[in-house]
C-alpha cells in the first residue's frame, strides 16, 4: 500500500479502515490529491469517481442509504465543497451517514486572493450532525509555514496529530450513533503529490459497540396501553420506511383490530389489502363533499400514531392539522417531527418493540370499517375512470406500476412522480425510495444510480423532466450497471404547477412556473450510452413496457410523452369521479 506524505491524509485513510468504512466518492481535484492518493492505492476501499460533485454527494446518499451504512465524500477546495450541499441537507434530514471530507488551503492562505479558496470551516453548520476544522500538520512543509505563519508552530505535531485523532473519531461516532452527515475539514500544504510506503502515524481507533437505548419504561407502557385501549379510533400513519422493517407479526395485529385504520404511502414499504395506500383518494372526495365537516369529525382519530420518515400527502396533513388527534405518538429511533402541532410523546423504541406492548383486539365492529367501504368505492371507480380517460401522466402512471417485474429497487423522483404514484397500487415485491428528506428536484437520478451500485436486484428510476434534465450530469458515471432502467415522463414542463392555486393561462405562468420547453431524452441517452425508446399513445406504452426490463447490453431510458394541457384536467377530474 501506498499513503500520503501528509500525516493528517494518513489519520483519515488508516482512521476510515479501521471502522470498517469501504466506499469512497472521489470528486478530481488537485488539493484533495493526499486523500485521492490515499484511497484509491489502498485495496481494502472500494473508489468511485465522479466529476460533479453534487451528483457524487446524491449518488453517495443512495449507495448509503441501500447499504445503510456511511459513505464517504471527497472533494478538492473552494466551491467544490459547496455543491455538496442539497445531498447534505437531504442526509441530514432523511438521517443518512455521508462522511464529507473536504480538503483545504492553510488557514494563511485563506481571504488573500489565492484562487479556489473560500472559508470552508462551518460551510454546512445548520445541517450537519457533526464538523471539525483539522489542524494543519508542521511536519509537512514547514519551512513554508514558517515563512506564512509562524504561529502555527507553536504545537508540536504530536499534539496535532493527537488533535485531529479526536476529532475524526468524534464524527466517526456522529456518523454511526446517530445516522447524520458529518464534515471533515482538512488543509493541506504543497507538495501534495508526495507518498510513502510506510505511515509516520499510529492510529487507534477503539471498537464501539451501540446498544439501542430503549425510552420506554414501566409506567410509560402502563399509562399509554391504558390510553390506547380505551381509545375508538387509532390511526397509524407511516411515512418513509425502509423496506421490512415491519414485522408480518405486527402488520397481522394492527390488520385485524378494527379500531385501527393504516395509512400508508408508496414510500412506506407496507402492504397489507386491510391498510390505506392511497391517502389522498380517501381525503380528496371527503374535501368536495357537502357533509366535509361531518365525514373529516368521523375521520378524526382519539390517537394517531406515526411511525417512519416524512409524509407526501399535503391532503392528510391539512386534515390532521384542522381535525388534531388527543394524542399524537411518534415511535422510533428517528427524528420525531410536530408535522400536525399536537405531537404529545416520542417513543425512542423499534416500532415492533412498542407494538408487543398493546393489547389488541379482533373484531367485526370499528373504526376501520366505515373507510373500507369508501376505499372499495374509489378503486372500483378507478378502473372505470381509467378506461374512459385518454392517454395522460394519469394513465401512464398506472401502467408504469403495473409493468414493473418483481423485486425491483424503485426510485422515485419528486413532484409530480411521487404523488403520482401514490394514487395505484405497487406491488408488494418491490423495495421503494424517494428523496423525501428535502424533497427537492435536484439529484434523483444520482441518487438512484448511487443506491443501484450494490443491490443485488435491478433498479428502475421513475423521474419527470426537470427533475431529470436537472440531473442529467447523474448519468456521467460508466459504472451503470446494465440492467438499469429510466422511465421518463416528459410532460414539456413542470406539470404540477398547472394543478396548484396560482395557475393561470398566461405567458409568464409559462415561463416562470410551468418552464415550458421542448426537450428530449433521446440526445443525451446517446452520449452516455443509454439504448432510448419513446411512446407517445396509449398503443405505443404497453407495447414498449413489455420488453423494457428484458436483458440488454447497455442501460435504457423509455421516455413517456404526455399532452402537457390536459394532464392536470384529467387528475383534478378523478377526484370528483371518485367522490
Amino acid at each position: 500500500m501506498t499513503y500520503s506524505e501528509i500525516p493528517s491524509a494518513q489519520q483519515l485513510v488508516l482512521s476510515l479502515k479501521a471502522k470498517g468504512v469501504k466506499n469512497i466518492v472521489i470528486s478530481p481535484g488537485s488539493r484533495n490529491a493526499p486523500l485521492t492518493l490515499g484511497f484509491s492505492k489502498t485495496p481494502f476501499f472500494k473508489c468511485f469517481s465522479i466529476v460533479d460533485e453534487r451528483c457524487a454527494a446524491f449518488f453517495a446518499l443512495g449507495m448509503a442509504r441501500q447499504l445503510r451504512e456511511p459513505v464517504v465524500v471527497v472533494c478538492t477546495s473552494g466551491s467544490a465543497l459547496l455543491n455538496y450541499y442539497p445531498a447534505i441537507a437531504e442526509a441530514f434530514y432523511s438521517e443518512i451517514p455521508l462522511i464529507v471530507i473536504s480538503a483545504d488551503r492553510p488557514p494563511y492562505k485563506i481571504d488573500v486572493g489565492d484562487g479556489q479558496t473560500i472559508r470552508q470551516p462551518h460551510a454546512f453548520k445548520e445541517h450537519i450532525g457533526y464538523e471539525t476544522n483539522l489542524k494543519l500538520d508542521v511536519s509537512h512543509s514547514t519551512e513554508v509555514i514558517k515563512e506564512f505563519d509562524e504561529s502555527l508552530l507553536s504545537h508540536s505535531q504530536e499534539e496535532i496529530e493527537q488533535y485531529n485523532q479526536t476529532e475524526i473519531l468524534n464524527a466517526l461516532h456522529v456518523a454511526y450513533s446517530e445516522n447524520l452527515p458529518v464534515h471533515i475539514n482538512v488543509p493541506f500544504e504543497e507538495p501534495l503529490y508526495g507518498q510513502t510506503d510506510k505511515p509516520s502515524v499510529n492510529v487507534l481507533v477503539p471498537v464501539e459497540e451501540f446498544i439501542a437505548i430503549d425510552s420506554l419504561s414501566e409506567n410509560d407502557l402502563e399509562e399509554y396501553a391504558s390510553i390506547w385501549t380505551e381509545s375508538a379510533r387509532k390511526m397509524v400513519l407511516i411515512g418513509v420506511n425502509q423496506p421490512n422493517d415491519l414485522s408480518k407479526d405486527v402488520l397481522d395485529k394492527l390488520a385485524l383490530d378494527s379500531t385501527v385504520l393504516v395509512f400508508t404511502e408508496t414510500t412506506s414499504n407496507v402492504h397489507d389489502s386491510r391498510f390505506f395506500p392511497s391517502i389522498d383518494s380517501i381525503i380528496a372526495p371527503i374535501e368536495q363533499s357537502q357533509q366535509e365537516e361531518e365525514l373529516f369529525s368521523a375521520l378524526q382519530p382519539d390517537i394517531l400514531i406515526t411511525l417512519g420518515g416524512l409524509i407526501v400527502s399535503k391532503k392528510v396533513k391539512a386534515f390532521l392539522r384542522k381535525y388534531k388527534p388527543k394524542h399524537h405518538w411518534h415511535v422510533g429511533k428517528n427524528k420525531a417531527y410536530d408535522t400536525f402541532f399536537c405531537l404529545s410523546k416520542h417513543f425512542s423504541t423499534e416500532p415492533n418493540t412498542f407494538f408487543q406492548h398493546l393489547p389488541f383486539h379482533s373484531n367485526s365492529m370499528g373504526y376501520r370499517l366505515k373507510w373500507d367501504e369508501i376505499k372499495k368505492n374509489y378503486q372500483n371507480k378507478r378502473e372505470l375512470y381509467l378506461d374512459k380517460i385518454g392517454f395522460s401522466d394519469f394513465w401512464a402512471f398506472h401502467q408504469i406500476q403495473e409493468y414493473i417485474p418483481d423485486d425491483y429497487q424503485v426510485h422515485l423522483a419528486n413532484s409530480s412522480t411521487v404523488r403520482y404514484s401514490q394514487l395505484f397500487p405497487m406491488n408488494q415485491t418491490l423495495q421503494v425510495f424517494c428523496n423525501r428528506g428535502t424533497s427537492g428536484i435536484d439529484g434523483s437520478t444520482s441518487t438512484a444510480v448511487g443506491a443501484s451500485i450494490y443491490n443485488p436486484n435491478p433498479t428502475v428510476l421513475i423521474t419527470g423532466d426537470l427533475s431529470f434534465f436537472y440531473d442529467s450530469n447523474g448519468l456521467w458515471y460508466e459504472g451503470i450497471r446494465k440492467d438499469f432502467r429510466i422511465i421518463l415522463i416528459n410532460n414539456s414542463g413542470g406539470g404540477i404547477f398547472r394543478i396548484l392555486p396560482g395557475s393561470e393561462p398566461t405567458s409568464e405562468f409559462e415561463s416562470y412556473f410551468e418552464t415550458v420547453h421542448q426537450l428530449s431524452a433521446e440526445n443525451l441517452a446517446k452520449m452516455y450510452g443509454f439504448d432510448y425508446e419513446k411512446a407517445t399513445n396509449k398503443k405505443e406504452l404497453p407495447q414498449q413496457l413489455k420488453n423494457f426490463y428484458s436483458d440488454s447490453a447497455k442501460p435504457r431510458i423509455l421516455e413517456v410523452f404526455t399532452p402537457r394541457t390536459e394532464n392536470d384536467k384529467i387528475l383534478l377530474d378523478y377526484f370528483d369521479f371518485i367522490s
